[in-house]
């Protein structure tokens, strides 16, 4: 590990379900102190104990000034942050013509515009750290466009997939290290909605969790630009 995970901060987007909730209860159990973004800021069950360790904020990833307020907010709780992970996300499965300039500006807004103005907002804090990480949660639709009616989802993610990679390219010389997480589905409300394979046959997000906290526990020597992993066979991933 780059450093004990005792006193690092992370902050964690869309934490309130799914993959967000189980990364962040993977870091507390692992030392790590979290900053919680959320739509509804509610305490989870498994932060009961830890107050000193677990940071709530209110937040909406379309607000263009609700990164600079966490990231300071954050700041002021802990003093210091070592980690952000851009888990929020938005999909609207429509193709590329039957998207609007609507749908299209959402899902750029909140999949790729909010986790670099994040990742904007936490540059000096993650320079000072020496060991900053970035995870974006991207998708294996960032990698490949598997239907028509991933197309404009594809788009967006495709994007963030290039945001992880340029934020890696701006920090490396500061000790930033940025990854790319590419998921297949995931057992989350999201992946539900978007296929008719059983639950227990999708990747669990309580492993992409271990996943992610072992990306981020890497030393700086032990960079991973992208890490893809899929619940199916595909010829790629």
């Amino acid at each position: 590990m780059s450093a004990n995970a005792t006193n690092r901060v992370a902050l964690i987007s869309g934490a309130s379900r799914g993959i967000g909730d189980y990364v962040a209860a993977e870091l507390l159990q692992q030392g790590w102190a979290v900053s919680l973004a959320m739509r509804t800021p509610a305490r989870p069950a498994w932060a009961a104990g830890h107050d000193e360790r677990v940071h709530l904020i209110d937040y909406d990833a379309k607000d263009v000034e609700a990164e600079s307020r966490w990231v300071d907010s954050a700041l002021h709780r802990f003093g210091r942050i070592d980690a952000i992970i851009a888990n929020a996300g938005i999909m609207i499965p429509k193709t590329v013509i039957e998207a609007d300039e609507d749908d299209i500006e959402a899902m750029l807004s909140v999949n790729v515009k909010a986790p670099r103005r994040l990742a904007k907002a936490a540059w000096s804090a993650l320079c000072e750290s020496g060991h900053g990480r970035v995870i974006i949660l991207a998708s294996l639709s960032g990698k490949r466009v598997k239907s028509a009616a991933a197309g404009s989802y594809s788009l967006s993610k495709f994007a963030a997939v290039a945001l992880s990679h340029a934020i890696r390219q701006a920090g490396f010389d500061r000790g930033i290290r940025a990854t790319a997480v590419c998921p297949g589905f995931v057992a989350t409300d999201m992946a539900a909605a978007l296929t008719d394979r059983p639950t227990d046959q999708l990747t669990q997000p309580g492993d992409l969790a271990r996943i992610i906290a072992m990306l981020i526990s890497l030393p700086n020597e032990a960079s991973v630009a992208e890490f893809a992993v899929n619940c199916q066979l595909e010829e790629f991933f």
